[in-house]
């Protein structure tokens, strides 16, 4: 499977429980709140995008993000990739199929993540994706900010 083979979903009852089964390494556990939790949380924010990644037919991933009409800034607030799908370029192509989407919102001119500062694969996917490290948090994590511009939205 291809990374450019990577799309986002909407989040429905026949794969809710797929995204809820998806696992990270024990090491990474620390680093997101779980997706059942995620998508608990989802039900209750109107301004929640649950997105299911897909490779192919497979569920390998989870993000959610929000993007109030009356705000000009996106937030990605939730980022996986299945343990078992790692190291195979989809988080990577998962992150432009997101901001693609967001940038066809229309109304948006910068996009802000935050990740925990020892999570050195989040820091260097954000990175290389032109994310902008602002400081930590009042939780501690790390935001990191990309703006959006241009003709086709990227910086």
């Amino acid at each position: 499977m291809k990374s450019a083979d990577i799309r986002l979903v909407a989040v429905t009852g026949a794969n809710r429980a797929l995204v809820a089964a998806l696992e990270l390494a024990p090491e990474q556990m620390d680093f997101v709140a779980s997706n059942a939790e995620s998508l608990d949380e989802a039900e209750t924010d109107e301004d929640a995008r649950p997105r299911v990644i897909m490779a192919g037919d497979r569920v390998v991933g989870f993000l959610m993000y929000d993007a109030p009409r009356n705000d000009d800034e996106a937030r990605i607030y939730r980022f996986m990739i299945d343990r078992a799908s790692q190291g195979r370029g989809y988080g990577k192509a998962a992150l432009r199929e997101v901001l693609d989407e967001i940038i066809g919102l229309g109304h948006i001119s910068h996009v802000s993540i935050c990740y925990e500062p020892e999570n050195e694969a989040a820091r260097n996917l954000y990175r290389a994706a032109g994310f902008v490290e602002e400081g930590l948090d009042e939780d501690g994590e790390m935001i990191a900010d990309l703006v959006l511009s241009g003709t086709d939205g990227r910086s």
